[in-house]
């Protein structure tokens, strides 16, 4: 990032500042959570819908950093300066805007529906070694993401390639400012965002803003809606337009594409030459994108014969981190997928969030940089230094010899064959290991060492969905509602330390697990928040106390017994409890005529003070039973009123959970509890349609293909008998890893290659078996038990239960996989 100080940034965003201008800034924070090298850092305080950055000032300061943009400046923090702006947001695309301005090299902005990522990163792959390429981390697109972004262009760049994402109206034309892109792209169109818009019409023309001022516009030809907006767009109409497609007038002509299983061979006319090259890809998004990014390099004057050979070795781009459970106790953060700076950053940030004491990084030769070996490797090595590893293997001839760069205990090999020679499992012990490499090193070798377990069904984990499906409820509660997440019963079967670590790691105020046990481990494993003991049993007093747990109370007998436990114990200072009301459930809680001996032995006791009082509700998830609903609410209102104005005490209140957040949000209270709803489920099936991301899915791989002919049976009992010449799948999973019986016999479904298969005859313990007579696939193919199709819904309507029944049910054995986009 280009130097600058905080006099000059204070001019360019129109700032008031306070404190010594002279002080050099080319970093630039939003998340004190990600601070670690605070050196000529500066803090952006945005202003969000549920998060105040000014409420992490503190944090960022006790981290090291000393300069600030913020809407009023503190006066407790000795040293900072500050900027004052009625808008930190407006002041960094502000100063986004006026940096843009600085260079004048070709720019190509990326906007559409699908393949922005995949469309930059492939560009990025095939021009590398001819520019100095400055571009979008990761997926930044937004109006935030776009911002930074353009604040990396440097001199030494001369190509710079954006993405520019819009969810709602009326975005783009800020987006536009910011990037002020030369080239314009456009990917597909399709339905990503379209429930904001009227139709997809008004879609295409918000899109087509990022490219008012370009002079040259890359598009499909063959889609009619945008090819007919383009033609009667006023300011797209004298720009130089570089088309892909069938049809005789585009400027790549699509001749033939043959596929094969694994590469696709495409030949096209471009100023009559016929030219025709491989991608190691066969899905048609893939076509398509490999033809944007050839017409791209076309506007671009590229010699694109010249790059046949790097069309061919196109690498698949993953938008993923994974996160798993490794051996000895340990996590594994797996980020084998990308190989530059900026994806080293971001895996180091995920590292620092995991609470381990001890961390292990590898790294390998990081490739596709023009910068000198010298340069690229002492900037690694600055990013990875203030980390403080415990150990960093480094992987490669190159950067082996910059070993003497990075300070920490250093062990250096040549290959990944090199360093598995001498690897033993039994020097890993519960740590956090980043895997960070190109693929020719194969990483994924050092993986399976340390992967707890390794088979082919898997349970999927999206951490992101899981955090933007909270931040879809954070945005029905008002700013000051507290958020209390459920992570019982291992989180929905999830896995209860990751999905935790998430949370803490997004600021939830509260964690609920069902009984002690779950939440000791959570507190062995690092967790720090508030975490409420759902039902503590009596023999678990003693744990709920040594890890610092937070019972709920639903009796006098059990208010009496964790009493007598915190006297035994002699706990001086009052200990948190959490009150719960009988109001209609008649499952747990103090009814009313518990009120006056409660009261009394609350009244006059020094052993525990009340944190909360709360109930639950019996029918939120049920419209028509909306009338019980109000009644338990009503009869909450007064059992809450009886009780605080007796003790003169104003505990956090609370009664929502996920279903009732969306009907009953009028009663949020102080606090709601989210459970299924952050996994991407919820009764309310508009809501859930429109606004929530699956977070979850289950899925394995074809173990065999057989063909039987009419008349013959599949499984236990002969309860499938083919009606004509049938094509079986084996898949390797059954009963004991959580597929219910009864979706056997023709019930259920399972996803192969975007269609459903049925599942035939009895599902055995360890297989099932399914009918793929009418769909293309072949053994090893992936295979969707649930996720995106069919979904947890589909599976739960099938089974006439509830999700948290399938959720729940999948087995241990089953390798949890959690990964961030």
């Amino acid at each position: 990032m280009k130097t600058y100080n905080l006099n000059q940034i204070a001019s360019i965003i129109n700032g008031t500042l306070i404190g010594n201008g002279d002080e050099i800034i080319n970093q630039i924070f939003f998340d004190s959570r990600m601070i670690v090298n605070p050196t000529h850092g500066i803090f952006f305080a945005f202003h969000g819908n549920q998060k105040d950055g000014h409420l992490y000032l503190q944090d960022a300061y006790q981290r090291g950093i000393r300069n600030f943009v913020v809407e009023k400046a503190l006066t407790n923090l000795p040293h900072a300066n500050f900027i004052e702006v009625e808008n930190p947001l407006l002041a960094l695309q502000n100063w986004a805007k006026i940096h843009r301005k600085q260079f004048h090299f070709p720019v190509i902005g990326i906007t559409g529906s699908n393949g922005k990522t995949i469309v930059k990163e492939w560009l990025n792959q095939l021009l590398w070694k001819k520019f100095s390429i400055v571009r979008s981390p990761k997926s930044y697109n937004s109006q935030f993401g776009a911002a930074l972004s353009v604040l990396q262009m440097e001199e030494k760049n001369d190509l710079g390639i954006f993405e520019a994402g819009i969810s709602m109206p009326n975005e783009m034309q800020n987006l536009e400012e910011i990037i002020q892109p030369t080239i314009g792209v456009l990917t597909k169109i399709g339905e990503a965002h379209l429930e904001n818009f009227k139709n997809q019409d008004e879609l295409i023309e918000e899109k087509l803003k990022l490219f008012s001022n370009v002079e040259k516009l890359v598009f499909n030809i063959e889609n009619e809606k945008v090819h007919q907006a383009i033609v009667e767009s006023p300011y797209l109409a004298k720009i130089n337009k570089y088309s892909y497609g069938y049809s005789d007038s585009a400027t790549v002509q699509i001749k033939q594409i043959i596929s094969n299983q694994t590469n696709t061979q495409i030949s096209i006319l471009h100023n009559q030459e016929e030219f025709t090259y491989s991608i190691p890809f066969i899905d048609d998004a893939s076509i398509k994108n490999s033809l944007i990014c050839l017409t791209t390099l076309i506007s671009l004057n590229i010699d694109y014969k010249q790059l046949k050979n790097e069309f061919s070795q196109l690498l698949p781009i993953e938008m993923r981190l994974e996160i798993k459970e490794a051996i000895n106790h340990s996590i594994l953060i797996n980020d084998t997928f990308n190989s530059d700076l900026n994806s080293l950053k971001i895996g180091l940030n995920v590292l620092n969030q995991q609470p381990r004491d001890k961390k292990s990084l590898v790294l390998t030769d990081i490739l596709q940089s023009n910068l000198s070996d010298e340069d690229l490797y002492q900037q690694a090595a600055d990013l990875v230094n203030p980390y403080h590893f415990d150990e960093i293997v480094l992987i490669g001839e190159k950067i082996s010899q910059f070993k003497n760069l990075f300070q920490s205990y250093v062990r250096s090999f040549n290959s990944t064959e090199e360093f598995l020679e001498q690897f033993r499992h039994q020097n890993v012990d519960n740590e956090a290991i980043l895997l960070k490499g190109a693929r020719p090193f194969k990483l994924e070798k050092i993986s399976n060492e340390l992967e707890t377990r390794s088979n082919d069904s898997v349970l999927e984990i999206n951490l992101q969905h899981l955090i933007e499906n909270i931040n879809v409820y954070r945005s029905l509660l008002k700013p000051t509602t507290k958020l209390m997440c459920m992570v019982k019963a291992n989180s929905y079967g999830t896995g209860s330390f990751e999905v935790a670590n998430t949370l803490q790691n997004n600021g939830v105020d509260f964690l609920g697990v069902a009984i002690a046990d779950e939440g000791k481990e959570l507190r062995e494993a690092g967790i720090t928040v508030p975490i409420i003991v759902m039902n503590p049993e009596q023999s678990s007093y003693s744990t709920v106390i040594d890890y610092q747990l937070e019972p709920e109370i639903y009796s006098l007998r059990v208010l009496k017994l964790f009493i007598q436990k915190l006297q035994e114990k002699q706990i001086s200072s009052p200990y948190p409890i959490h009150l719960k009301m009988e109001t209609g459930m008649n499952r747990l809680g103090f009814h009313e005529d518990d009120f006056e001996e409660l009261i009394a032995i609350l009244k006059d006791n020094s052993h525990v003070y009340v944190r909360s009082i709360f109930t639950h509700l019996a029918t939120a998830d049920m419209p028509e039973e909306e009338d019980y609903a109000r009644y338990q609410l009503n009869r909450f209102d007064n059992s809450y009123a009886a009780i605080t104005t007796a003790l003169n005490i104003k505990p956090i209140k609370h009664a929502l959970n996920s279903p009732g957040i969306v009907a009953y949000g009028e009663h949020q209270y102080d606090m709601v509890r989210l459970g299924i709803g952050m996994y991407g489920y919820s009764e309310y099936t508009d809501f859930m349609e429109k606004y929530l991301k699956p977070v979850v899915r289950f899925k394995t791989v074809i173990s065999q293909i057989s063909e039987i002919e009419k008349g013959e049976t599949v499984s236990y009992g002969r309860r499938f008998t083919a009606e004509r010449h049938t094509k079986i799948a084996t898949l390797p999973v059954g009963y004991a890893d959580g597929i219910r019986r009864s979706l056997g016999y023709g019930i259920g479904k399972v996803g192969i290659n975007g269609h459903l298969a049925t599942i035939t005859g009895t599902i055995c313990m360890d297989m099932m078996m399914v009918d793929v007579t009418d769909i293309p696939c072949k053994e090893g193919d992936e295979v969707t038990i649930f996720g995106d199709s069919p979904t947890i819904a589909d599976v739960t309507e099938w089974l006439g239960t509830i999700p948290y029944e399938v959720l729940t049910s999948v087995s241990q054995r089953i390798k949890r996989v959690y990964y961030k986009e």
